[in-house]
C-alpha cells in the first residue's frame, strides 16, 4: 500500500513536471509544430499569424511565429514584423542594421517611417533630421509636422508653412499638436492662429483637438464643451464682453446651425451690434457653411455677409458651390480668387473660374484656364475640353507591349513579391510593393507592368498602373470590359447604357471580383445584402440566396437591374441615379428637391453634400463617357450625359425605392 502511494505521488510529480515543461516550452513547441505542418498547414499560414501578432504589437507571439519561418521566401517582412513590435525599445543600431540590410526596399522605407514617428515623439531631432530626407514615400502628415517642429526648435520661422499644413484637425496627432503647442509657446503662432485652429476643430467636430486648443488659450474645458456639444444652452443669453466670450458664442452659433441654421441666423441678427465687423462675418461664415451643406438657398445671402471672415478649406469650397447652385457667377469668381493658391489650382476650381470669366464676357481668359486642364483625363478635363469646342474621344493607343518588354517584369523580384501578397489577399502589402517598383519606371514601363497585371487577372492594378501615364496611353488597360458577353446581354434586355454600367463598376470595385466594402457591399457592382434581396425578389429570382451576390453573373444581373430601377425612379438622369446607387435613392431626391431652379448636371454633381458621393458621381460619369467613346467609336459629350437636373416640383411624383 505504501509502495502504491509512492508510485502515485511519483506519477503525480512527473505529470506536474511535464505540464510545467509543456507550458514553458509552448512557444517553441508551437513554432516547431508550425514548421512540420501540425499547427499551420503552410508557411503562409504561419506568416499570416506573424503579421497578425505584429498588428497587435504582440512581440512575444511575433518572435515565436518568426522562429519557424527561417526559410520563408520573403525574409524582409519576417524581420520587419518582429522589429515593428519592438520599435519603441529597439536601439538605433538595430534599426539602422535593418534599413541597411534591406536598403532600397519598400519595407525598409516603411520601417524608417515607423522609426521617424518614434524619434519625433521623443524629440531626438539630430537623428530625425538625418533620417527624414531619406524617407522616400514621404506621405505621413505626422512626420511633416515633426519636420517643421524640428526646424522651429532650431530657431527657424515655420509659422507660414504650418498654417498651410494644419488645415484638417481630424488628421492631427501627437506630431501636429506638438507643433501647434511649440509655435504658440515660442510666439510664432498668435492668439488668432489658435482661435483659428479651435474654429476648424469645432467645424469638423474634432473634440480632442478642440480641447487641446482650448487649453493653449486658457479656455476652460467646460466652456468649450458647452459651446460645441450644448450650443443652445450657451446661446440662451446675450454674448458677454471680451474676445473669449465672443469666440465661444460664434462657435456655438456654428454648432447650432448644424441642426437649425435659421435659428442660428436669427440669433446672430438679434445680437449683431455686440460684435465687431470681423466677428459678425465669422459668425455668418459658420452659419453659411452649415446652411450650404443642407443646400438651403438662404446660404447664398449668408455667404455675402461673410466676406471678411477667415474661412476653412471646406468653407472656401462650399461658398463656391452655393454660388453655383444659385447661379451667382460674380460670387463664384470672387470666392475662387479668394482661395489659397494650392486650393485655387485644383482642376475643379480652375474649370469653374473659367466658366465664371466666360460668363462675364472674358472669353480669352476663360479659355486659357480651360486649356490648362483640357489634356487631363478626368471629369474637369473632359468638361474643359468641351468648353473649348471639342468632344471626348479615345486617344491614339501606344504600340502593344512586346514579349521582350514583358520578360524583365515577369522576373522582377519586387513585382513578384507584390503578386505573392495579392495571392494571399494582403492587398495593403501588395500595393506597397507594386507602387514602390513603379516609382523607378518610365511611362512605357508602366504600360508593360499594367500588362503584367492583366495577365495575372489583376484588373484593378492594371487600371491604376495605366492611369499614371500622361504621354503613352492605352485605354484598353484603363477601361477594360471583362464579362462583355454577359454585360451586353443584360444591358440590352433592360435597355440600360452599357458604358454607364461599366463606368460604375470601374468606380465601385475596379473589377476586383471578390471586392467587399467596409459596410458589407459585395462583388463587382458592390451590392448591399438588403439591396440584393430586394432586387432578386423584384425581378422574380426566387432561388436567390445571399452567397450568390459574389457570383459574377448574378452580381451583374442584380446590380444592373437595380441601376435601371433608380434610373427610372429618378427621371432618367444618370447623375441622380449614380448618386442614388452610392447614397440611396432618398438622398438625391432630397438634394434635387432643394433646388430653386434647373441646374446643369455638373453643378448638381459639384454640390452634392456627401464628399464620397460627390466624387463618385463625377468619376462614374467621366468613366462612362470614355467607355461610350470606346464602344461607339466616336467622340462623346460628358455635358450631354450629365444633362440638367430639374427641381422636384417640375417632375411627376417619384416612386419609392429602398
Amino acid at each position: 500500500m505504501l509502495l502504491q502511494k509512492k508510485i502515485v505521488r511519483s506519477l503525480r510529480a512527473c505529470l506536474q513536471y511535464s505540464l510545467m515543461m509543456v507550458a514553458a516550452l509552448a512557444p517553441l513547441s508551437e513554432a516547431a509544430a508550425a514548421k512540420n505542418g501540425k499547427s499551420f498547414v503552410t508557411d503562409d499560414d504561419q506568416f499570416m499569424a506573424l503579421r497578425d501578432a505584429a498588428m497587435h504589437d504582440d512581440a512575444k507571439a511575433a518572435q515565436t511565429y518568426a522562429a519557424g519561418l527561417g526559410d520563408y521566401e520573403i525574409p524582409s517582412y519576417v524581420d520587419y514584423y518582429q522589429l515593428k513590435t519592438r520599435i519603441r525599445s529597439a536601439s538605433g543600431t538595430e534599426v539602422r542594421a535593418f534599413i541597411t540590410k534591406y536598403q532600397g526596399s519598400a519595407i525598409a522605407d516603411r520601417l524608417r517611417n515607423d522609426w521617424l514617428l518614434v524619434l519625433g515623439y521623443r524629440s531626438e531631432w539630430q537623428t530625425f533630421d538625418e533620417q527624414y530626407p531619406q524617407f522616400v514615400v514621404a506621405d505621413d502628415n505626422q512626420l511633416r509636422c515633426y519636420s517643421l517642429l524640428s526646424k522651429a526648435v532650431r530657431k527657424q520661422k515655420v509659422a507660414a508653412e504650418a498654417r498651410v499644413l494644419l488645415t484638417a484637425p481630424r488628421d492631427y496627432g501627437a506630431g501636429c499638436y506638438s507643433l501647434v503647442t511649440y509655435l504658440a509657446e515660442q510666439g510664432q503662432f498668435t492668439v488668432d492662429d489658435l482661435w483659428g485652429q479651435l474654429r476648424m476643430a469645432s467645424e469638423s467636430a474634432a473634440m480632442p483637438i478642440a480641447l487641446r486648443m482650448a487649453k493653449l488659450l486658457d479656455v476652460s474645458e467646460k466652456d468649450i464643451t458647452q459651446a460645441i456639444d450644448k450650443p443652445a444652452k450657451l446661446l440662451k443669453k446675450a454674448p458677454a464682453a471680451g474676445r473669449e466670450a465672443h469666440e465661444l458664442y460664434l462657435i456655438a452659433l456654428g454648432r447650432l446651425a448644424r441642426t437649425d441654421p435659421d435659428e442660428a441666423a436669427d440669433n446672430l441678427s438679434k445680437y449683431s451690434a455686440k460684435f465687431t465687423e470681423t466677428e459678425r462675418a465669422q459668425g455668418w461664415a459658420h452659419i453659411a457653411l452649415q446652411s450650404a451643406l443642407k443646400l438651403k438657398p438662404e446660404a447664398l445671402g449668408y455667404w455675402h455677409r461673410a466676406e471678411a471672415a477667415s474661412l476653412t478649406q471646406d468653407a472656401y469650397q462650399w461658398r463656391v458651390r452655393t454660388a453655383l447652385r444659385e447661379g451667382d457667377w460674380p460670387l463664384v469668381k470672387l470666392a475662387i480668387n479668394a482661395m489659397p493658391a494650392e486650393l485655387k489650382n485644383d482642376p475643379a476650381w480652375v474649370y469653374w473660374l473659367g466658366r465664371a470669366l466666360v460668363n462675364e464676357g472674358r472669353n480669352a481668359e476663360g479659355q486659357a484656364l480651360y486649356s490648362r486642364i483640357a489634356d487631363q483625363f478626368h471629369f474637369y478635363g473632359q468638361l474643359a475640353l468641351e468648353e473649348l469646342g471639342q468632344k471626348i474621344g479615345v486617344p491614339i493607343t501606344a504600340k502593344p507591349v512586346s514579349a521582350e518588354e514583358l520578360a524583365p517584369m515577369v522576373n522582377n523580384a519586387n513585382l513578384q513579391r507584390a503578386l505573392k501578397f495579392y495571392a494571399m489577399n494582403l492587398r495593403f502589402e501588395g500595393t506597397r510593393e507594386w507602387n514602390w517598383e513603379l516609382r523607378k519606371m518610365n511611362e512605357r514601363q508602366h504600360l508593360v507592368v499594367a500588362e503584367l497585371a492583366r495577365q495575372n487577372n489583376m484588373l484593378d492594378r492594371m487600371v491604376s498602373t495605366s492611369d499614371r501615364t500622361k504621354g503613352e496611353l492605352d485605354f484598353s488597360q484603363r477601361f477594360p470590359t471583362p464579362f462583355n458577353d454577359r454585360m451586353y446581354k443584360t444591358t440590352q434586355e433592360l435597355g440600360v447604357d452599357m458604358a454607364w454600367v461599366y463606368g460604375l463598376i470601374r468606380q465601385e470595385s475596379r473589377f476586383i471580383m471578390n471586392a467587399k466594402s467596409h459596410v458589407g457591399a459585395s462583388g463587382l457592382m458592390q451590392l448591399m445584402p438588403a439591396t440584393a434581396r430586394y432586387v432578386a425578389k423584384k425581378i422574380g429570382l426566387g432561388s436567390f440566396v445571399p452567397e450568390q451576390v459574389n457570383d459574377i453573373e448574378t452580381n451583374i444581373v442584380l446590380g444592373t437591374n437595380y441601376l435601371n430601377m433608380v434610373l427610372t425612379d429618378l427621371g432618367g438622369s444618370q447623375a441622380l441615379a449614380s448618386a442614388a446607387y452610392n447614397a440611396g435613392p432618398g438622398r438625391p431626391r432630397a438634394w434635387r428637391s432643394a433646388l430653386t431652379r434647373p441646374v446643369e448636371g455638373a453643378i448638381f454633381a459639384e454640390s452634392i453634400p456627401f464628399t464620397e458621393t460627390r466624387g463618385y458621381v463625377k468619376n462614374v460619369l467621366s468613366n462612362a463617357t470614355y467607355y461610350a467613346a470606346i464602344f461607339e467609336k466616336k467622340p462623346q459629350s460628358l455635358k450631354a450625359r450629365l444633362g440638367m437636373v430639374i427641381p422636384k416640383g417640375m417632375l411627376p411624383a417619384d416612386a419609392e425605392l429602398p
